[in-house]
């Protein structure tokens, strides 16, 4: 159906026993087929010093990508059921848990979804009908085990 890129660099600053020893940075750059790029590091939750906080982790990446996949498939939703959405927030928030030893996971996310409508909107059973419709759409929640939910 269509192909999807992205470019990831990262060349070393430190001298190769540093990085032997795993003290090196995880800095790196992710640049997009539009030419976008993001700096980009570890998460300082799993290689504390090491990453830049500042940079987007794949932790991060992964929430984000789901929150943005559910909002683009529920605004599409909204539309198709005749509501004008004006505004859309979400405070998403993903936990990392051990899902075996020595092996972490992104187990839940919850997007927590703030939507302003010109006009009347959906009624609560109808939103959480098209918050459901949008997670069984949404291209990114169908690629993860991860657990989605919308509070």
């Amino acid at each position: 159906m269509a192909t999807h890129k992205a470019e990831i660099k990262w060349e070393a600053r430190e001298s190769g026993e540093e990085f032997l020893k795993g003290r090196f940075s995880r800095q790196h750059s992710l640049r997009f087929d539009g030419g976008t790029e993001v700096p980009a590091s570890a998460s300082p939750h799993v290689v504390g010093k090491w990453a830049v906080e500042a940079a987007v982790d794949p932790e991060e990446m992964l929430v984000a990508a789901l929150s943005s996949c559910h909002m683009l498939s529920f605004l599409h939703l909204a539309r198709v059921a005749g509501f004008t959405v004006t505004a859309y927030d979400d405070s998403a928030e993903g936990l990392t848990e051990e899902i075996a030893p020595g092996r972490i996971a992104v187990t839940k996310v919850k997007l927590r979804p703030k939507i302003e409508w010109a006009g009347s909107g959906p009624k609560p059973d109808e939103l959480d009908r098209l918050h459901h419709q949008a997670h069984e759409i949404c291209f990114i929640a169908n690629s993860v085990k991860t657990e989605v939910t919308v509070e």
